[in-house]
């Protein structure tokens, strides 16, 4: 039988360098995202969303990317879920995707708000029908007796709804506003490639740099 302790894996397929990369860490994440859409790797949308309650106590969960600029990462769920109500008590939260086909890794720091109303209508009106039930149907993070629960309140606000079911107010979107991103690339000999980038202080003229450095694995 083969013990976790014999599991192992050699990193060769990149490197990063700082030649090689971008100095804006968002055209960086823009390249890795797209050749990891372009590769194929099972759903390169995918994120993981970390979160520290009030009592300091961490929770993870997977959510899926649904846009990015100069703002920042944005992603949309229940307000009232357990990751909104965290939020709503520390904004602070971290993101990481992880691309086990490309060897990659890109960590996000930051701090989170919600989007605008506008915004969080406009992704809602462009989900498909029994997704936008769903978000009417499902009391996230809570606990229920079982799913007809979840069967019964579908139905229900299907009915109440039919095909035009409106944004529900408990839901919508976040946009977490980067502070701090780290690219990772596997590489051979466990002498991986970690890059990071900090955001740096207003400068006199009122712009702010990022600083790049690299971090021994």
């Amino acid at each position: 039988m083969t013990t976790l302790a014999d599991l192992r894996k050699s990193y060769e397929r990149a490197e990063l360098n700082e030649d090689a990369s971008h100095a804006d860490p968002l055209k960086q994440f823009e390249q890795w995202l797209q050749e990891a859409i372009h590769a194929e790797v099972p759903e390169p949308n995918a994120m993981t969303l970390a979160t520290v309650s009030s009592d300091l106590r961490p929770s993870t969960r997977v959510v899926l990317i649904k846009g990015y600029d100069e703002r920042g990462i944005v992603w949309y769920t229940n307000y009232d879920s357990r990751k909104g109500q965290e939020l709503a008590g520390n904004p602070y939260a971290a993101l990481q995707f992880h691309w086990v086909e490309l060897e990659r890794v890109v960590r996000i720091e930051g701090i989170v708000e919600k989007v605008s109303e506008t915004e969080s209508d406009t992704y809602f009106n462009s989900r498909p029908l029994d997704s936008r039930i769903g978000a009417w149907a499902s009391p996230q993070s809570q606990v229920i007796s079982g799913r007809g629960v979840l069967v019964a309140n579908a139905a229900r606000y299907g009915a109440q709804f039919l095909l035009q079911p409106p944004r529900p107010p408990h839901w919508g979107g976040y946009r977490l506003k980067p502070e701090r991103w780290e690219f990772w690339q596997g590489r051979k000999s466990r002498l991986h490639d970690r890059l990071r980038y900090g955001l740096q202080p207003l400068s006199e003229k009122g712009s702010q740099l990022w600083i790049r450095e690299r971090l021994a694995p």
